[in-house]
């Protein structure tokens, strides 16, 4: 197979659909890989690093495009990419497309068949490709956090970790899973009192005994929710519906009721936020504040960490890339995990989730590959 990586055209968005390591194991299988010139350096991938490996360099997203059986991306297409798309290739790459009415119309309209990351299953139900970018995204929603405390970016002037005689910020983490997870860690190291909230009882036993008192492990309710957003200065919003847009849990009266300079920081507005008052940021220009608390909504937050994201992700999606390229009907029809990646299809909606937030009529996957 023919397989094209264009360069990533997001604000700020420097990671990379595959590094060298991943193209040599794809060239090892007999595949022919194009990298769009200087698609890998802003992360200190270089062509010839990707030449070595095996792959052409071509000159332009264009040419990938109109070549490649299998275009493989890390952030979901922008529209001039999705214009691009074409009947029977297909997309492998993260979509959100829940939340993403527009992006979803193109991808139908191109009759493209595209795969979605974060919906790929594992043999427990867990989302072995959107794990690594939610470990990254939970790390470093602390450290963004903890950041924008400071009162020169517009927050309370806390230091997370307090110093001897002043105690440490409140750290609130709504979702224990694996971004909530990372995220609690992050502050539990930098010495915050840290409160998870999650809605099962056996993860809540897993992290209090993960974290040892560390972290106070508390069920979710709505009264929870706003007794630990009132006393905090950070909360991290970490919670997921797989390939639904993710519910509302901070309201805007709520964040009204905020101490001022209090820092949100929205993990899920990928999925169209978790916060009534979330609207996507950019690393530009990452906050924005409302009724005094700051907001950080950036979209594309591991973009922040490109080189180490990038190969976290590769590590999970090469041996999924691997399959789709030896024999993508094959592979979508038997593998049941990778068929759940399956979200558009020669036009038609195929997760359901996509299909109900949208109002599309929901085709099961293999109802549509079979037709």
């Amino acid at each position: 197979m023919l397989i094209g990586v264009p360069k990533e055209i997001k604000n700020h968005e420097y990671r990379v659909g595959l590094t060298p390591s991943s193209v040599k194991e794809l060239v090892k299988h007999g595949h022919q890989v194009m990298i769009e010139q200087d698609a890998g350096v802003a992360i200190d991938f270089t062509n010839e690093e990707y030449v070595a490996a095996g792959a052409e360099i071509v000159p332009s997203a264009d040419e990938i495009f109109a070549r490649g059986e299998m275009i493989v991306k890390v952030k979901e297409p922008q529209p001039q990419e999705c214009k691009m798309l074409w009947e029977g290739q297909i997309l492998y790459t993260y979509l959100h497309l829940a939340p993403d009415p527009d992006q979803t119309k193109l991808l139908l309209e191109s009759g493209a068949t595209c795969v979605a990351y974060e919906t790929v299953t594992d043999a427990d139900g867990g989302l072995p490709l959107l794990a690594p970018m939610s470990e990254v995204a939970g790390r470093m929603s602390v450290q963004a956090g903890a950041h924008h405390l400071e009162k020169a970016q517009g927050g309370r002037g806390v230091l997370l970790a307090g110093v001897p005689g002043v105690a440490p910020a409140n750290v609130l983490v709504i979702g224990g899973g694996v971004v909530g997870d990372n995220a609690a860690s992050m502050a539990v190291g930098m010495g915050a009192n840290v409160t998870i909230l999650d809605r099962s009882i056996p993860r809540l036993r897993q992290l209090d005994s993960e974290y040892e008192g560390r972290a106070s492990c508390v069920f979710s309710t709505d009264a929870a929710i706003e007794e630990y957003a009132l006393q905090a200065d950070l909360v991290i919003g970490a919670v997921l519906v797989h390939g639904a847009a993710a519910p509302k849990l901070l309201s805007n009266s709520l964040i009204k009721r905020m101490k001022k300079g209090a820092v949100v920081v929205d993990v899920a507005i990928d999925q169209g936020g978790c916060f009534e008052t979330s609207k996507a940021t950019t690393h530009d220009h990452p906050t924005y504040i409302v009724d005094g608390v700051v907001h950080y909504c950036v979209a594309n937050m591991p973009g922040g960490v490109a080189r180490t994201a990038t190969m976290a992700l590769n590590n999970a999606t090469l041996p999924y890339a691997i399959a789709l390229a030896n024999d993508p009907v094959n592979a979508l029809f038997t593998n049941s995990n990778l068929q759940n990646g399956l979200n558009v299809h020669k036009g038609s909606v195929t997760y359901k989730a996509v299909a109900d937030a949208l109002g599309y009529t929901y085709v099961p996957a293999d109802e549509a590959l079979k037709a």
